[in-house]
């Protein structure tokens, strides 16, 4: 290994806006039964299924309708 590197020619990688942030999220168990159902019929894993959901709300500006119960 170098002493040191020079690093004055490197560029940003690129990609790094598409990487994923780890969070914690707590979800409702119906919900959470719901996307692993949906997982067992696509054969894709529940959190991505949630992720390409949330996904597509942000690519399409939705906002959730909310139903309070009294």
């Amino acid at each position: 290994m170098r002493e040191e590197y020079d690093f004055k020619d490197s560029i940003k990688n690129p990609y790094t806006k598409k990487l994923k942030k780890q969070v914690t999220i707590r979800l409702d168990v119906a919900t959470i039964e719901y996307f692993k159902s949906l997982s067992k019929e696509t054969d894709i894993p529940y959190q991505k299924l949630i992720n390409l959901f949330l996904k597509d709300c942000t690519e399409n500006k939705l906002k959730p309708t909310i139903k309070w119960s009294h």
